[in-house]
This record gives C-alpha cells, structure tokens and sequence, in this order.
C-alpha cells in the first residue's frame, strides 16, 4: 500500500449534493460541508464552481456519473450520503429512498452497504457532535480504506490457502 491518498472526483460531491437535495431542502451545513471538503481535497476552481452549483439548484440523483469512481469513492460517498440523510435528527422517507437509489445508481450491494452504514456511525459517535463541521470526514474515508485493503487481504489468503 503506498499511503497515497487518491482525491476524490467531481462527480463523488455532486453525488453527495444530490443526497442532500433529497428531502427538498439542502441545508446550508450540509452545502458548506460539501465545498469545504472539496475544497481540501484541491479541486479546481470550475470544479469548485460546479460543486457550488450543485449546492444551490438541485441535483438529480440519476445525473450521477459513476465511471470515475473506485469501490472506495462509492462506498465514501454512500457513508457520508447515510450520515447527511439522519444529520439534522430526522430521516424522512424521501431520503431513504434517495439513499437507496444512490447505493442503486453506484451499483453498491447491500452488505457493503451495511458495513458502510456502521463505519459511519462509528465515526459519527467519535464525536458529541455530529454536525457537518465536526464529523471527521478524512476519517471516515481512511476507515473504508483499511477496512477494504483488509477485506482484499483476507480474499487473497483464502485464494492462497485454497
């Protein structure tokens, strides 16, 4: 493992732009928190831009392209997407369904989906507060890191042992 971290794309902030717009209303927390995190991952001023945007004027779910993305940025995007949906204490039955077309559109299976769900919450507990401006993010995406190279490690014995 190099320990380089790959930034993440346009495409992963609109993805979560999108879940943000799901109940109607992205609020401005969610849309700071989205820019910001976008702006320290070094993106582009345009791509700063777009994300901007996204963050105004609502982006449809199935607008989303996925090419770009690697396992982790899905599983990265769907964990963050689970923890906006139940932020401000409430999760509606619109955001469940937009977290379920999310996980659909980035063609993420149910397991994984679970086990993104519980690394969420994990790091969601780490802290008293689970505000936009609080939640480690960096966190979060280096946990599905580990835990996939771990999972890949323990196929690749299994394969060796078999």
């Amino acid at each position: 493992m190099s320990g380089e971290k790959r930034a993440l794309g346009l495409d992963v902030y609109i993805a979560l732009a999108a879940v943000g717009w799901a109940d109607g209303n992205l609020d401005a927390d969610e849309a700071d928190a989205i820019v910001r995190m976008a702006t320290d991952e070094g993106l582009g001023l345009s791509e700063i831009t777009e994300i901007e945007k996204a963050t105004k004027f609502p982006v449809d779910i199935g607008e989303i392209d996925r090419r770009g993305m690697s396992k982790e940025d899905k599983l990265f995007v769907y964990a963050v997407a689970s923890w906006m949906t139940w932020l401000d204490g409430s999760v509606t039955d619109e955001e469940t369904a937009a977290l379920k077309q999310l996980g659909d559109a980035l063609k993420i299976p149910d397991k994984p989906r679970e086990h993104a769900d519980t690394i969420m919450r994990e790091v969601a507990h780490q802290s008293e507060d689970i505000r936009p401006h609080r939640f480690d993010l960096g966190t979060l995406r280096r946990i599905i890191h580990e835990r996939l190279t771990e999972a890949r490690e323990a196929r690749a014995s299994v394969h060796e042992e078999g």
